[in-house]
């Protein structure tokens, strides 16, 4: 066992900095999911703004530039998050079908936009970071940077989630909003609260994985399908969940490329299958949808 871990370290390190990206994108998909009850399938593309803000501010690597994406990113995700509030109020009980139509028709508009304006070509992002450390015969450092802030972000997001007021607005609007706004709050802040601020990590996320994906037009539809599989592992709403489910399936993602490349594509589906299967609810859910 010992032997195997340290044969397999380095695609262990990478399947939990995958899992750290996974979980900045996916927390926030969970949470809009949970307390709008809204399939936003534009989540992509507020990822795909976030990496090319990278690419524009800081593609040489400067970390001045990589702080000043950040900044810029959140506030383009924020944005982006009231818009799709706005444009998805009106179809507010109807189907989720009405909600992905509208969503990937704009997730489509986005990304011809991006087009445009920055072409077809996928281009990459250098590391604000360089160097390694002496793990596995020589680790990145951004990428344990990457896992850092990961995990202080979990931390940070699920302490505001269970030990503030807002957080405790969150979770009640999740489990029963009819009796929150019984009670007299307004549910329409509470939902737009949800969506800036789950539009706000996504495109951190997408600055994030910049130095390792790149900043492409249709990046958008990769990250939005292991988005909703964590979403749907993790259980919808719960911040543990995400993060959960983010780590599994990052160590699914890179532990099948590394030992099993020909079947790694259907192991991410397995996983969620098996998990299901389980789990209907995912594994810190505690219903499929919330109403």
């Amino acid at each position: 066992m010992t032997e195997w871990l340290s044969d397999n370290l380095v695609s262990i390190l990478n399947g939990v900095a995958l899992g750290c990206l996974l979980f900045a994108l996916a927390v926030g998909l969970s949470l809009v999911f949970g307390v709008l009850d809204v399939l936003n399938l534009a989540h992509g593309s507020l990822f795909v703004a976030g990496a090319y803000a990278a690419w524009r501010l800081a593609d040489d690597g400067s970390l001045a530039g990589f702080g000043l994406a950040v900044v810029l990113a959140a506030a383009i995700g924020g944005a982006g998050g009231l818009v799709l509030t706005v444009a998805t109020r009106p179809l507010a009980g109807r189907s989720h079908l009405d909600q992905a139509l509208l969503t990937l028709g704009i997730a489509l508009v986005v990304t011809e936009l991006v087009q445009s304006w920055f072409g077809r070509d996928p281009h990459g992002v250098l590391p604000p970071l360089a160097g390694s450390v002496e793990i596995g015969g020589g680790y990145p450092m951004y990428r344990l940077a990457l896992i850092g802030a990961g995990m202080v972000l979990a931390v940070a997001v699920d302490r505001a989630v269970e030990r503030t007021r807002a957080g405790a607005l969150v979770r009640a609007t999740v489990c029963d909003a009819h009796m929150v706004a019984a009670m007299g709050i307004n549910t329409l802040l509470v939902r737009s609260g949800a969506f800036i601020v789950g539009g706000a990590l996504a495109s951190v996320a997408g600055v994030l994985g910049a130095p390792l994906l790149g900043a492409s037009p249709h990046l958008d539809a990769q990250v939005l399908l292991l988005a909703l599989v964590v979403v749907v592992i993790g259980g919808l709403g719960s911040v543990r969940g995400a993060l959960l489910g983010a780590l599994l399936i990052g160590q699914v993602q890179s532990l099948g490329v590394a030992l099993v490349p020909r079947q790694a594509p259907f192991l991410l589906f397995g996983a969620m299958a098996i998990v299901l299967v389980l789990r209907p609810a995912g594994l810190m859910g505690t219903r499929a949808v919330a109403k």
